[in-house]
């Protein structure tokens, strides 16, 4: 089965076939800068850099992604106001602590461009020019129009008709002719941004920042938009109208909507609610990462299914850096038992080596199911899922010590080939807080002390010993040959029995 992506457009799943052959183009709509992103502006980015990493070294094609900045806005305006700073040092502070953010989530190398809106500008008036050209927009004053009445596909995106365009828009339609219809070009106030165009100083409206933006990096058809589910309408929507209108092509192929994230609040009783600046229910990224690294987040956002609402919580965290351990604890006792660095194993042979019989032949059933899951709309949940079920039997396979080096670093080497295409086992974790903070030196001399109490068959002692050390945030860790290890607790194994 090839690729099939779910296509907001057409509302059914579809056979992915890219424009030009063995090239695909992708434009994510990225933040606007005003206030620091929380975790659900961070969503979109890992699932698209996931996306190209999976289309890129399992499908073979070259891949350009796009993401852009909205950097001139309404709300930016305010906000510099608010914190009395220039509004291009507001807007540059947000971006950085973006992209610083993108780095920790490993979400920033796979990205092409970050276009911004205002490096932008010359391309936004010609595309404004070429509708109001073609009477399909008009200017009251120095405000420019579209009017959305004259595009027929108006709707087909998200289903709603033109009379709903109302609600939802951002800009003021005092000025229009009709309510749908919507700003390509807003007369600047002294104290705004703005430049110079054929219908007065002024700035872009939002919805034709993206449309220039990804017809100059991409093309007057590209093959994905990718978006949160909140932008159907009306961003998306009227990107759709102003687009075609204006090019007298198809805009997008695929559209592509993940699921917003929700978070629980006090404040509202409890109940799920959209995470949101404006309503203030925000958690800003940078408090999930001065908690969890940036590959604990990225795998708690992949294992829900991207079309899905991701319900964020401190307990939701928690549970991914406890499931991310088994996988992190699994790699420490490969590393232990055969001297090698998991996280630079070259990817595995096509073939298992023939000492692994039956458990080789499930590894690569393992792998094809895993491939199968991406392959249905991109299912990262479901072939984490299955990463999971190879993980445990491969370290029950290093427990009972009947396996040689090389067939379990083959193993080892498979998990981690297929993480990698999810972005994630990219390099070995940072070591923990608690252990930076613990005398090793003491924690080998009680382990060694355990050992020697387990041998006179004093249990009480040895698991007195190691319930002491859980307290301490160390697992332990009892490999074949009677040897034991220690990591941090959150990359432990399930169980704690002496």
């Amino acid at each position: 089965m090839g690729l099939r992506i779910y296509n907001t457009l057409s509302r059914r799943k579809e056979a992915f076939e890219p424009l030009v052959p063995g090239e695909v183009s992708i434009y994510l709509c990225g933040p606007t800068v005003y206030k620091e992103s929380h975790i659900g502006h961070l969503v979109g980015p890992i699932i698209f850099d996931a996306f190209k990493r999976y289309l890129e070294k399992c499908k073979g094609f070259k891949v350009k992604l796009v993401v852009n900045i909205t950097d001139v806005e309404d709300k930016l305006i305010s906000q510099a106001k608010v914190e009395g700073v220039a509004i291009d040092d507001l807007a540059e502070r947000i971006t950085q602590m973006y992209f610083d953010s993108l780095r920790e989530l490993g979400a920033f190398e796979c990205v092409d461009e970050f276009p911004r809106a205002t490096g932008n500008i010359a391309e936004i008036i010609k595309i404004v020019q070429g509708l109001v050209d073609k009477g399909l927009a008009y200017v009251v004053d120095s405000d420019v129009y579209f009017e959305v009445a004259k595009f027929d596909g108006y709707g087909k995106l998200s289903g709603r008709k033109l009379e709903d365009q109302l609600a939802g828009t951002r800009q003021l339609q005092g000025k229009a002719k009709s309510p749908g219809d919507f700003a390509l070009w807003k007369e600047s106030k002294e104290d705004e941004p703005g430049w110079d165009s054929p219908w007065g100083r002024g700035r872009p409206g939002w919805h034709i920042e993206c449309s220039a933006m990804s017809m100059k990096y991409l093309g007057q058809t590209i093959d994905i938009h990718g978006g949160g589910r909140d932008l159907i309408f009306p961003h998306h929507e009227n990107e759709i109208a102003q687009s075609e209108a204006y090019t007298g092509k198809p805009f997008v192929r695929y559209w592509m909507h993940n699921g917003l994230t929700r978070i629980s609040t006090k404040a509202a009783g409890g109940a799920w609610q959209k995470m949101s600046k404006s309503v203030g229910n925000i958690m800003p990224i940078s408090e999930a990462l001065s908690e969890y690294d940036g590959e604990t987040v990225r795998f708690f956002v992949l294992n829900t299914h991207y079309r899905r609402p991701i319900p964020y919580s401190n307990e939701g965290l928690a549970n991914a850096a406890k499931a991310l351990g088994l996988f992190r604890a699994l790699f420490s006792v490969v590393e232990h038992m055969t001297s090698k660095d998991p996280y630079n194993l070259a990817k595995p042979a096509e073939k298992p080596p023939p000492e692994l019989s039956d458990f080789g032949k499930k590894c690569l059933e393992h792998k094809q199911r895993f491939l199968e899951h991406l392959d249905d709309d991109f299912n990262t949940a479901g072939a984490i899922g299955v990463l999971f079920d190879l993980v445990r039997k491969t370290r029950n396979l290093a427990a009972q010590s009947v396996v040689t080096d090389q067939g379990l670093l083959w193993a080892t080497s498979l998990i981690i080939y297929l993480g990698k295409l999810l972005g994630l086992f990219q390099s070995r974790p940072v070591a923990a807080k608690t252990i930076d903070q613990v005398d090793g030196k003491l924690i080998e001399q009680l382990i060694e002390q355990r050992n020697a109490a387990r041998k006179q068959k004093d249990f009480a002692t040895a698991d007195s010993i190691r319930h002491n050390l859980s307290h301490m945030g160390i697992t332990l860790e009892d490999l074949p040959g009677g040897k034991t290890i220690w990591h941090e607790k959150q990359q432990s194994m399930e169980g704690e029995d002496a």
